[in-house]
């Protein structure tokens, strides 16, 4: 995306800047209190700093909050093979410039995986881990194909750009609805609406799929320490409910101290859906955690 053509979209627009980090030039919002804890944002696949836009300036009254546009969406410039390892060390590369330490890692979907990758390799200590939706274990019958689907259309060279020119001729909110089961706002989809229909957008969202390994992170779990928190929209059509169900119970397993809330009447993006039952759940949780 040019800045001068769709910046002028972006929600909490004054909390950006870019960063040079690892290689390459990030799109990052920053808000919140200097001196407050420090909350990481990891947004999905697809998604931008714009999946927080509503969640983000309610958890700023308290804390400090980072949020990057993941490498190849938005504004963030792409990372060559997009592995999670990759994407989680790009991330570690950030923090680092930035000079901050998380004190809770926050990943929705892939986000989510981010912040166990980020965790289990020792790239980020933090007190705590909220995923939202997230897509940590291969899914039932389409945990081979769909990355091999996702690099199948990303090494043609064409496929972002006819992707982005088909969704011109599809109802975005229905597509959103029979995606992910959420009930989105005008606001957000026609957000949603620019992403897809933006071949640099589109081509970061193909890579990060076709590069991603949910076998991998699945193998997270068992390194995972810190204490964790899952919500999960029990409507979400993207990743299955029943996923945070098993992950809480893998992790307290393993003696993890887990918490896991079933969100009825939410979908995938639950957090853009119900901001407020978000952030006083993950304000509990830092509470407990961060005392």
């Amino acid at each position: 995306m040019r800045w001068d053509v769709d910046g002028r979209h972006v929600p909490n627009r004054e909390w950006s800047r870019f960063v040079t980090a690892g290689g390459i030039r990030w799109h990052v919002q920053e808000a919140g209190p200097d001196q407050a804890p420090l909350l990481l944002l990891i947004h999905g696949t697809g998604a931008t700093t714009h999946s927080f836009a509503d969640l983000a300036p309610l958890l700023a009254q308290q804390f400090r909050v980072v949020i990057p546009d993941l490498p190849g969406h938005g504004f963030t410039q792409k990372l060559n093979a997009p592995h999670p390892d990759n994407v989680a060390k790009a991330l570690a590369a950030l923090l680092a410039e930035l000079g901050v330490t998380p004190a809770l890692v926050i990943g929705h979907s892939v986000g989510a995986a981010i912040a166990f990758m980020l965790a289990a390799r020792g790239l980020v200590q933090p007190q705590g881990i909220v995923a939202l939706g997230g897509a940590l274990l291969p899914f039932a019958g389409v945990g081979k194909v769909y990355p091999g689907l996702a690099k199948a259309l990303f090494v043609n060279p064409f496929m972002p750009a006819f992707f982005s020119f088909t969704t011109r001729f599809q109802s975005v909110p229905d597509l959103l609805k029979r995606w992910t089961g959420s009930h989105s706002t005008r606001e957000q989809v026609a957000y949603y609406e620019r992403l897809f229909r933006n071949p640099t957008h589109t081509g970061g969202a193909l890579a990060l799929m076709a590069h991603w390994d949910l076998d991998t992170i699945e193998r997270t779990i068992a390194q995972i320490k810190a204490p964790v928190l899952l919500l999960h929209g029990d409507r979400d059509k993207t990743v299955p409910p029943a996923t945070s169900r098993t992950v809480a119970q893998r992790l307290a397993a393993h003696g993890v101290n887990v918490e896991h809330h079933g969100l009825p009447g939410l979908g995938h993006l639950a957090h853009e859906e119900a901001p407020e039952r978000h952030a006083e759940a993950i304000q509990r949780f830092a509470q407990r955690v961060l005392a």
